[in-house]
């Protein structure tokens, strides 16, 4: 009850505050196209429940259609405006919303689409024991996946074998290890990164060695040496081709 209550204090007090940031940027989603400037995307949460999260839309009408889910910088589907909120992050701060409502918290690992949370390996399946958040080691150490994918000519492919893996471990540490004291770190190191980039990642790492994570996870943390493909968690082989049993990226599609 605690945790809840905190969730829906800072979810509420979040919308308040931020309201004169957001609604100047809706206005200016919905004139660049005259669509509505929310994304609502069926997610699977806590026990495998469908909830409808609440995006600010970064990209075009039905760019959820394409087939591809994963998205690179460049990805001719995000729209000018697209740009300016997905490098700010704003597209995540509507999401306050669920998290006022109870759909998700602060803190947790970030929401998947059914049919790729139906692929999830034994281990990942773990990562639906809890609500899903806004914000985790996860999505402090890859805020940059957009870049990470620029110019791959199958980013869905390129997410599964460089990305998704050492997500999945993260989210997975993150929920072994959370408690409030965690949670309000991972909160204040999440604005910190919206600063220093670099710094931020120094102190994740700090944060992991601390808490006992395997040197792997720590040096990969720090983003220092180049990704190379490695299997998810819970399987013996890298990824070769989507919805081969392990599940691709479900959190980039808006």
């Amino acid at each position: 009850m605690f945790y809840r209550l905190l969730d829906f204090l800072a979810a509420f007090f979040g919308l308040v505050l931020l309201s004169p940031l957001l609604i100047p940027v809706c206005l200016a989603v919905w004139i660049q196209d005259w669509h509505s400037p929310f994304y609502i995307a069926p997610r699977v949460g806590k026990g495998g429940r469908i909830f409808r999260m609440v995006k600010l839309r970064s990209m075009l009408i039905h760019a959820d259609t394409t087939g591809v889910d994963s998205t690179a910088l460049n990805d001719s589907r995000i729209t000018p405006v697209g740009h300016f909120i997905r490098k700010y992050k704003l597209d995540e701060v509507t999401q306050l919303w669920n998290v006022l409502i109870g759909q998700m918290s602060l803190v947790g690992p970030r929401p998947n689409v059914e049919a790729e949370t139906r692929l999830y390996t034994k281990e990942e399946r773990r990562l639906l024991s809890v609500r899903p958040g806004i914000t985790d080691f996860s999505s402090i150490v890859f805020a940059d996946e957009g870049e990470i994918l620029d110019g791959r000519e199958n980013p869905d492919l390129a997410y599964n074998q460089l990305i998704r893996p050492w997500k999945s471990r993260l989210s997975l540490f993150y929920i072994d290890q959370r408690s409030l004291a965690l949670n309000l770190r991972l909160i204040y190191l999440t604005l910190v990164g919206i600063i220093s980039r670099g710094r931020v990642l120094e102190e994740v790492a700090k944060e992991l060695r601390h808490r006992g994570a395997s040197a792997e996870l720590v040096q990969i943390a720090l983003r220092t040496a180049p990704l190379v493909p490695h299997p998810p968690p819970g399987a013996d082989e890298v990824v070769t081709t989507r919805g081969t049993g392990s599940a691709p990226h479900g959190g980039v599609i808006e």
